[in-house]
């Protein structure tokens, strides 16, 4: 492990033990904030569970429906009903969480039927229509809760790595900096000592003599 470089004395320990007070702060204000993320994450995969198993369930639906309206009247009535209906219209709403921005909401709009356009040939098809709706609208919010889930799970993972960093390498090497400094630190100041008690010592004699 390579040594940290530092000013020689006091004022390298000084900044020494500043660098380790804050990444140790560092380390425990990210540890909370992984905290909080997983449990948003944890909110947000079980909204995207129940979001998708609400979707299949109206898709299965829907499909049921199709099924029975293609085998009253056939593909040719699906393409007439088809005819003149415009696509939805999906807006997103955005959030952040702990520095994570991803989407909080969907709004799904369907347009209805224009009065120009032919009514469907048959009462499964009607049925049909309106279960596909729901269905989009089902797709939306598991998109929705899917991208978030998926954003802030990104997150949790990039906020792990840092705490990991901080926690077994940083703040150890500024531990072992800063020990290493301590013992610098006390070796010279006892060579110090035993220097000026050796010059007082020599003054002493040479006053003795005099």
């Amino acid at each position: 492990m390579a040594t940290l470089r530092t000013p020689p004395g006091r004022a390298g320990r000084l900044r020494l033990r500043r660098s380790l007070a804050v990444a140790v702060r560092g380390a425990g204000l990210l540890e909370r904030k992984l905290s909080i993320l997983r449990a948003e994450h944890q909110r947000l995969v079980q909204a995207e569970q129940d979001a998708a198993a609400a979707w299949h369930e109206l898709l299965r639906e829907a499909e049921t429906w199709l099924l029975r309206g293609l085998v009253v009247s056939g593909e040719h009535a699906l393409d007439l009903a088809a005819a003149g209906l415009a696509s939805a219209d999906v807006t997103v709403d955005w959030t952040t969480s702990m520095g994570a921005h991803h989407p909080s909401e969907v709004s799904c709009t369907v347009p209805t039927r224009p009065a120009s356009a032919a009514s469907p040939g048959n009462t499964a098809l009607i049925n049909a229509e309106a279960a596909y709706r729901r269905a989009v609208s089902a797709a939306a919010d598991h998109a929705c809760n899917r991208a978030a889930a998926r954003i802030v799970g990104a997150e949790v993972l990039s906020t792990r790595q840092r705490v990991r960093a901080l926690q077994r390498h940083w703040i150890p090497r500024l531990q072992e900096a800063l020990a290493h400094a301590d013992l610098t630190l006390e070796q010279s100041e006892h060579e110090d000592a035993v220097r000026r008690r050796w010059a007082a010592r020599l003054l002493d004699e040479d006053e003795s003599h005099g």
